[in-house]
């Protein structure tokens, strides 16, 4: 074989995944199954798209091999192929936010806090008496995985659940990741009700790609 025709060959088949991960739908569905394992349904109703329309992306992303799928049951769970996946969306989204300054300016217009605390100092602090890490992501995801000693509190569920929470303590909220509103949300309301209260730096993925200690 000649290096043109081995050159041809290998580049088509890294245009692959470029091609699979030029939809903006896909990249979502990789973002939510970073979290946690999902059915088709379930990822339709959190990405407000058809059924249709999410199991096509699904089928994408599964012969480009960035996912892989399941029966359980009477229905079938899809699943990141692999923690490089998840180092591969990160990376990607990282070098989004260094090159297009159009992610900073999205992130300032709605109104992303800044991180309160780093995920080096929060694992350093985890099982102090100080601090009460909360998870605001839904259940399924908390169930799938977590931070240590993290106490699942659905961002639905907060607003009733605020009386059983210490103000003697420094509330951590966190949850999907760098772009996840459910932290903001969760500090914004605990500050109003007067709890010392920040956000981690990153969330879950980010925690999760880099090998902290896990849960779940």
């Amino acid at each position: 074989m000649s290096h043109r025709a081995f050159k041809n060959r290998l580049y088509a088949e890294f245009a692959r995944l470029g091609s699979c991960l030029a939809s903006d739908k896909r990249l979502e569905l990789l973002d939510l199954l970073a979290q946690a394992p999902r059915h088709v349904e379930a990822l339709a109703a959190e990405t407000e798209m058809s059924v249709a329309n999410v199991s096509q992306h699904l089928q994408a992303l599964r012969q480009a091999k960035l996912v892989t799928a399941e029966k359980a049951g009477n229905r079938v769970v899809y699943r990141l192929a692999g923690d490089d996946v998840l180092d591969l969306w990160l990376t990607l989204r990282a070098a989004a936010e260094r090159r297009l300054p159009e992610v900073r300016q999205l992130a300032s217009d709605f109104g992303l806090a800044s991180p309160g605390l780093g995920r080096e100092a929060l694992q350093q602090a985890i099982g102090s008496d100080n601090i009460l890490v909360i998870d605001v992501r839904p259940a399924v995801e908390f169930a799938s995985g977590h931070i240590p000693g993290a106490l699942p509190v659905p961002i639905e569920e907060l607003p009733a659940r605020l009386d059983s929470l210490p103000k003697d303590r420094r509330i951590v909220a966190y949850c999907r990741g760098a772009y996840c509103l459910f932290a903001d949300e969760a500090v914004a309301l605990l500050r109003e009700k007067g709890f010392d209260a920040v956000r981690v730096e990153g969330g879950w993925a980010e925690w999760r790609a880099e090998g902290r200690p896990q849960e779940g």
